[in-house]
């Protein structure tokens, strides 16, 4: 089974999670874009989702889904997102896709978060995937420095610019043993929008999609 079905079989699994009513969240992906066209099946459930992206946007307005605006619609029920890996805490590196920040926002202002993903995101520590961070494009020679001081080498994503109008430092060689420590850290630095470390609100519901069907792991 190839990596795209066990990502189609992971967002499928996670329809089945949904609540009725009310309004969903919806990440970044090549995971996700699998869960937008099965949502798309089933819209009249719901009065709408909030998006992480541009593209995600794009994508479910294409398909009839309304998309709302955070600031109009309180709270949300469930947020659904993949990532770039997890560890068994549920503790996450996200941002490949360069929606980090957004990403962080959806997931902050839901009651559940379930990250769907194929069975090769799930790590014992976290850190192989390289970290995003988005930066104030002023900023970004400084915080460079201080993300090489914390033991990473960052590099700059070239010809990127994020939905917010900054860029985006991968920073490589990093093995994450104290992920909220390493977040609370980054965020610190002046000129971080955010990094993409999601250990003070990880996942709620990892579904993996494995060759023997979708595992569903709990912290």
């Amino acid at each position: 089974m190839n990596a795209d079905e066990l990502k189609r079989q992971a967002a499928l699994a996670a329809i089945e999670l949904l609540p009725s009513g009310g309004v969903i969240g919806v990440g970044t992906g090549s995971t996700v874009n699998h869960f937008i066209d099965a949502l798309a099946a089933i819209k009249g459930r719901f009065e709408g989702a909030v998006s992480s992206s541009e593209a995600s946007t794009e994508r479910m307005k294409k398909l009839g889904i309304p998309v709302l605006d955070l600031n109009a619609t309180g709270g949300l029920e469930v947020y659904v997102d993949g990532a770039d890996e997890s560890n068994r805490q549920l503790h996450l590196i996200k941002g490949g896709g360069g929606a980090l920040t957004r990403e962080k926002i959806v997931a902050a202002a839901s009651k559940q978060f379930i990250c769907i993903a194929d069975e090769s995101k799930l790590v014992d520590v976290l850190g192989k995937f390289p970290l995003p961070v988005e930066v104030i494009p002023m900023a970004r020679s400084y915080v460079a420095r201080e993300l090489t001081a914390l033991g990473g080498n960052p590099v700059l994503r070239e010809r990127f610019v994020t939905d917010n109008g900054n860029v985006i430092l991968d920073v490589h060689g990093l093995e994450i043993m104290e992920p909220m420590k390493l977040e609370t850290q980054i965020n610190q630095i002046a000129g971080v929008v955010t990094v993409g470390l999601f250990a003070h609100r990880p996942a709620d519901v990892l579904i993996l999609g494995t060759a023997d069907g979708p595992r569903t792991i709990e912290p």
